[in-house]
Order: structure tokens, then C-alpha cells, then sequence
């Protein structure tokens, strides 16, 4: 038990003009509804706590506070409640925790020691999750200096370095019917593949998730010359033209031919290959090696993807409730599930709801769009961005989803785009 001189202390909340510093609290010893009350609230505001992504038992919430002595409680599930393995006291409100946050965000100055028991059973984060913790703030100096280090490391380092010891490479031929394509991006488990044409000797472009939803399209306009028998015998490179003619009605722009495909070589450096995915909008770039200066016999060797998981603009949709909080994500990956079974052919896009294509995606078997059984990867604002960059790293996560604390309301998307951007400015 912790002393009760403390309580003598005066509080510091609410003062005005005052720093403010965000403090994440948590409450690790589960519930079904958690709030958090104190001092810094004026023992009237109720600020709901939220599940911790991987821990259903633990609870937290952030909330910024002036430098100074605060006291605080928990509400569980309709029961006041305070920490025994935090600091405490007896006050006119009972016995409530208190935590001392120094007049600068120094950690030696937040109260914060290791929960027992309940931490033991943490997979997940365990460093995050102290009882009261100071978010630190960064300098504009130190982003500079993250900045030029990560610049540098991309620059001397090459494409070489991301091929894998032993992998497989996808490329499909433009010759090949669409709808046997689209099946094999299915049962391969991938967004996206290079086209290759054997008449030119040379990779022409690529295939993906994209021009799914192009079809699926086209086949629900009644006035399109598309028709799902003709996708038996309806080619790649016969769609790709069709396409180029449509895009250069929209665009008004009168193109000969298609965009070049947009590659790298294997001794290109990785700053390079990121700089071609961010500049040129795409989601991944070929890594293509030709044993001659004139391009001859070139070989597939990586698709470069930002780790493979790069998405470019909008490439996924938060489904969210009533309430506008988060309850799952469909992403432009999970199209290629209506390849299972022919799907695509028994339905109407305009008459199918979210619910019923998110059951098709749970259903199908693809091997990526999941990590550790989670389709959706959590973050909050106060987050470091070393744990979402750790999050993307993994296979099979292609953003975070930024949720508000306690209420799980949407408030933004990280992708590896965003965090590429922000350091090669």
C-alpha cells in the first residue's frame, strides 16, 4: 500500500494555457464496459476505455493531462474500481490511484510498474501496455535524422536483396482466357501478376484484383458486349486492349499504345523501386533481369511491393456499424474470392450487401488477408509508429486501421504507402 501523504497534494487539472500531455491508462483485469474517471475530469466525465487489440481482458484509454499530482478511478461494468498494483490513497472519493507527471515528459517521472498475473497471459505488445504511460513527443530534428537514415539505408541497398533464398514467381500468359486467370490468382492466393507475351519476347504489364472489378462490371451492364460464356474464350491481352480503348474514351487522351510497364532491375536500389511504386500509383513492380543491354530473354525473378503489401489510393473500405465503429474491412484482394465456384456468374453486384461478400471472404480458403486469425489490425493516434510499422511487416496485413479509443469509431487508414511517404518526405 502506497502512502497517503499524496493526498495533500493539490491537483493540477484543468489549469489554463497549461502543457498537455496524452497518458495512456489501462485497465488490465477485464469487463464488459470500462470507464475512466478522475481529477483531470472534474469526477464527471466518463471516458470510455477500449479492448486492447489480442487482449480482450485489457483495457485502455489515452487521455492528456497538465503536469501535476491527478487522481483517478475505473468503472467495471457498473462497480467502482481502483488498481492494488498502482499507486493509491483515500480520498474524499474513496480509494482512488494517483499518478505524479513531472513538469516534462520524462518516463522516470510516471508512476508505471509491471502488472502481475494477468500480464503473463499477454502475447501481444507487452512493453505498451504500463499502467499509466506518457506519450513521448518527437522533435522535428529527430524526424530529420530518422528521415536521413532510412534514406540512406535504401540507398545502398539493391532490388537484389529482396528476393527470397527459394519462392515461387506467377506470370501469366496474355493469351490465357480471363476467367482461367482469375482462377489462378484464387487458388495461388495473389492479388496480382506480370503478363507475359510470348510474340513480343517480353513482359507487357500486369494482371490484378483491379481488373476484376472491371469485369464484374462490365458483366452487370446490360449494355455491355461482355457476357460471362465469352470469359471462357475472352483473352488477357484481348481485355487489355478493350480496356485501353475505354480509358482513352474517358480520359479524352488519343494514346497509341499502352503505358509501358513500370519495372526494375535487380541492382536497382530499394530508394529507387519505392520512389517508382509511390510516383507511378501501382501496387507492385516487377523485378526483371535481362542477360543483354537490348532486353532479350528477360527473367521474372520478384514482384517488389513495399514487404508485398503496398497499396496505392483507396484499396480497402472499413465496414463500420450504426455507430460508425469499426466491425471489419474489404479490401480489393478480397474480389477475387467471387472466382470460387464461379461466384461472379450467380450474383448481381447491385443487389449483393457488404454482409454477404464479407461471408464469402470468411468462407474462401485464400491463404492472404489474415494475420494471427484478425482481419482487421487496430491502432490508435497515440500509437508509436514503430508498432504499426511492425504490424505491416507481417504477411498478410495490408493496413491499420486507426480507431478512437473505447468507441472503435474509424478515424483513418495507415498503409505502407503513408509511412514511405512521410520518411522520403
Amino acid at each position: 500500500m502506497f502512502s497517503s501523504d499524496m493526498d495533500s497534494l493539490p491537483e493540477t487539472s484543468g489549469v489554463a494555457g497549461a502543457l498537455l500531455f496524452p497518458m495512456r491508462f489501462v485497465w488490465p483485469y477485464g469487463g464488459r464496459r470500462v470507464f475512466l474517471i478522475g481529477s483531470f475530469t472534474r469526477w464527471s466525465e466518463h471516458v470510455p476505455m477500449s479492448p486492447v487489440e489480442g487482449c480482450p481482458t485489457v483495457f485502455q484509454a489515452i487521455y492528456s493531462l497538465t503536469p501535476g499530482y491527478h487522481q483517478y478511478k475505473f468503472f467495471v461494468d457498473g462497480e467502482w474500481r481502483h488498481d492494488e498494483n498502482q499507486p493509491f490513497v483515500t480520498s474524499n472519493y474513496g480509494i482512488v490511484n494517483t499518478v505524479l507527471l513531472a513538469r516534462g515528459p520524462e518516463p522516470s517521472a510516471i508512476l508505471s510498474p509491471e502488472t502481475h498475473g494477468s500480464r503473463s497471459n499477454m502475447d501481444v505488445d507487452n512493453d505498451a501496455f504500463q499502467q499509466v504511460e506518457v506519450v513521448p513527443r518527437v522533435s522535428e530534428a529527430d524526424l530529420e535524422i530518422s528521415r536521413h537514415r532510412i534514406s540512406v539505408f535504401l540507398s545502398t541497398h539493391t532490388a537484389y536483396e529482396l528476393l527470397p533464398e527459394s519462392g515461387k514467381v506467377l506470370a501469366l500468359d496474355v493469351d490465357l482466357p480471363v476467367k482461367q486467370a482469375f482462377h489462378i490468382l484464387y487458388e495461388q492466393g495473389v492479388p496480382v501478376a506480370p503478363l507475359w507475351d510470348f510474340c513480343k519476347g517480353k513482359f507487357v504489364g500486369v494482371l490484378s484484383a483491379l481488373d476484376f472489378i472491371l469485369i464484374l462490371r462490365e458483366l452487370g451492364n446490360h449494355g455491355s458486349n461482355l457476357t460471362e460464356e465469352e470469359l471462357e474464350t475472352h483473352t488477357i491481352a484481348a481485355w487489355k486492349e478493350g480496356k485501353l480503348h475505354f480509358d482513352r474514351q474517358i480520359d479524352g487522351i488519343n494514346r497509341v499504345s499502352p503505358k509501358l510497364l513500370i519495372h526494375a532491375g535487380p541492382y536497382e536500389t530499394l530508394k529507387d523501386v519505392t520512389l517508382k511504386i509511390l510516383q507511378n500509383s501501382v501496387a507492385t513492380v516487377p523485378i526483371i533481369h535481362s542477360f543483354s543491354q537490348d532486353g532479350v530473354f528477360p527473367q521474372l525473378l520478384h514482384l517488389a511491393s513495399l514487404s508485398g503489401i503496398l497499396k496505392s489510393q483507396v484499396s480497402s473500405i472499413p465496414i463500420v456499424d450504426d455507430n460508425d465503429s469499426l466491425l471489419d474491412i474489404y479490401s480489393r484482394s478480397d474480389i477475387t474470392a467471387l472466382a470460387k465456384d464461379k461466384v461472379y456468374a450467380q450474383i448481381h453486384l447491385d443487389e449483393m450487401t457488404i454482409h454477404q461478400a464479407l461471408q464469402l471472404g470468411q468462407d474462401a480458403s485464400s491463404p492472404y488477408g489474415f494475420f494471427n486469425g484478425q482481419r482487421c489490425q487496430m491502432c490508435l493516434r497515440s500509437d508509436p509508429l514503430h508498432k504499426v510499422m511492425e504490424r505491416l511487416a507481417n504477411p498478410g496485413v495490408r493496413r491499420v486501421i486507426i480507431v478512437e479509443a473505447g468507441s472503435k469509431r474509424v478515424e483513418g487508414i495507415v498503409s505502407l504507402s503513408d509511412v514511405f511517404k512521410f520518411f522520403l518526405g
